[in-house]
């Protein structure tokens, strides 16, 4: 195997639901001869047509000419028996998410066509290595994981097996970037890239809703808001089916022999029992309309007349660019802390705190992180027992003055963007730590595959990596629980950045 050369190889798409006749569109419009097969052949030929229809509305837009669109469909054919398939290069399956299915499919693939056809599979969650367990010649089985909808994601997960040829990876990312993909090789372990690194997504959003910290639309609102997100966790759930999430959050749960980090939430489990699934069942965390139209929150900006605390500030605000411009703040004096004095107030970034536990003795205010304060419209707070509610009018007012609008929730250690972003990054971290990939691909996995404004180490490089373990450690010392564990690797990681730091400092002393 190689050298392989894909780019005239013949292509043959098992099954013919959503992401079959995704995967075949992409074939033939990239000039590939393509076979379409399905044991329902009259759910095949619909979905011929449906693409058909879909070719006409991208003709009707000037996205192909109607010479383009003709020729695309001439290259495909359906096939009515599965040794149609003999003589094909490529194999990509796309049928239900069953391992006992794949096997037998594959098996009966290597009967049929010759020892070099490549086997894929479009799986998005059950171990390569397992499907090709069954097959002979394991090395040609492969894990090619589009992203619904196929034409339009930009990210394929190439997913090696343990038996997988490195040059078959290779060949197949050649072979996506002449596409037009965003390829990333990954290893076969459970839930890949994306459905793995994701899962504190979800996880901490639900965590917060179970702690009573907040409300749902509050929360995607502050999601949206201060960490940049498309969607918060909670409408995004309501998109997918909070079945399905649920589901695949099971699998990643059991698959990693019932790790704490992938544990499954109860409160998404109560809306998955009562049959509140989200968009399709017009109910799940939001409800909604025939247009599926749902109501967002949005919180109020309170507008104050004047403004006459004394403000003193600490600090560099490192992790915050542009928040003291945006606030009207001089540069602060060098301190080791973060400290926005409003009259006798201490306004401060969490680092993981809890604010009642870490500052029982002083009026305290924590504040989320927030993506771009040059366009900030609300920043997420929290306070401690000793504020009243003339204090935390003065804190509402102080950011007024800057058309910032306040949400204040209960008492969360990170909060909710931070809290977060720290646990992607952290999550990211134990992948590389297991070498599943590298962190170039992590981050364009979670760019790519679930629309992250950041992948996890872009976000690792703008908050500092000392600072992203210091808020993990005051999480794992507050809760005790494995989940919030810093990652060796981001621990490792640290380390060497402060030795570099170290030598490069007796360096300068030296040339001195």
């Amino acid at each position: 195997m190689m050298n392989l050369d894909l780019s005239q190889a013949k292509i043959a798409v098992i099954g013919s639901g959503t992401m079959g006749i995704g995967i075949a569109q992409l074939a033939i419009v990239n000039g590939h001869s393509t076979i379409l097969y399905d044991l329902d052949r009259e759910k095949t030929q619909q979905a011929v047509d449906g693409l058909h229809q879909t070719f006409a509305k991208l003709t009707e837009k000037g996205k192909l000419t109607s010479e383009q669109a003709q020729q695309a469909l001439s290259r495909l054919t359906i096939a009515d028996q599965i040794e149609a398939l003999a003589s094909v290069d490529l194999v990509i399956e796309a049928v239900v998410e069953k391992l006992e299915v794949k096997q037998s499919l594959f098996k009966q693939l290597a009967t049929i066509c010759n020892d070099q056809t490549i086997l894929a599979s479009n799986t998005s969650s059950i171990s390569v290595t397992a499907i090709a367990s069954a097959v002979p010649h394991p090395e040609r089985v492969v894990g090619l994981h589009f992203f619904n909808p196929a034409p339009v994601m930009k990210l394929v997960e190439i997913v090696q097996g343990l038996k997988t040829t490195e040059v078959l990876c290779q060949s197949l990312r050649t072979l996506m970037l002449a596409w037009n993909k965003i390829p990333v090789l990954t290893k076969s372990t459970p839930g890949f890239i994306v459905n793995r690194i994701a899962r504190p997504f979800y996880a901490e959003a639900f965590r917060a809703l179970q702690e009573q910290v907040t409300t749902y639309d509050q929360l995607d609102y502050a999601l949206k808001q201060c960490g940049g997100f498309a969607m918060g966790p909670c409408e995004l759930t309501d998109l997918i089916g909070q079945d399905v999430n649920f589901s695949v959050t099971q699998s990643v749960y059991e698959a990693f022999f019932y790790e704490p980090r992938y544990r499954p939430s109860l409160i998404q489990k109560e809306l998955v029992d009562a049959g509140t699934w989200g968009r399709k069942s017009k109910q799940g965390f939001y409800r909604y309309d025939e247009k599926n139209q749902y109501v967002t929150f949005q919180p109020q900006l309170i507008t104050a007349p004047s403004f006459h605390a004394d403000v003193q500030v600490q600090g560099t605000w490192a992790q915050c660019p542009h928040l003291l411009e945006r606030l009207g703040l001089s540069r602060a004096l060098a301190s080791n802390e973060n400290i926005i004095q409003i009259d006798d107030v201490d306004l401060r970034l969490s680092q993981g705190e809890s604010v009642n536990i870490d500052y029982p003795n002083r009026k305290t205010v924590l504040m989320d992180w927030h993506h771009h304060f040059e366009q900030a419209q609300a920043v997420v707070l929290s306070h401690n027992h000793l504020c009243q509610a003339d204090d935390l009018a003065t804190v509402e007012d102080f950011f007024a003055q800057s058309q910032i609008k306040v949400l204040w929730i209960s008492d969360h250690p990170a909060l909710l963007t931070l809290r977060t972003i720290v646990l992607l990054i952290n999550e990211a971290c134990e992948a590389s730590l297991h070498g599943v990939a590298s962190m170039e691909d992590i981050d364009n996995a979670m760019k790519y595959g679930v629309n992250y404004p950041k992948g996890p180490y872009q976000w690792m490089m703008q908050l500092g990596a000392e600072y992203v373990l210091a808020t993990l450690n005051n999480l794992y010392a507050i809760y005790g629980e494995e989940k919030y564990r810093a990652s060796l690797y981001l621990k490792q990681y640290v380390a060497k950045q402060q030795c570099i730091r170290a030598d490069y400092s007796k360096d300068l002393k030296a040339f001195a």
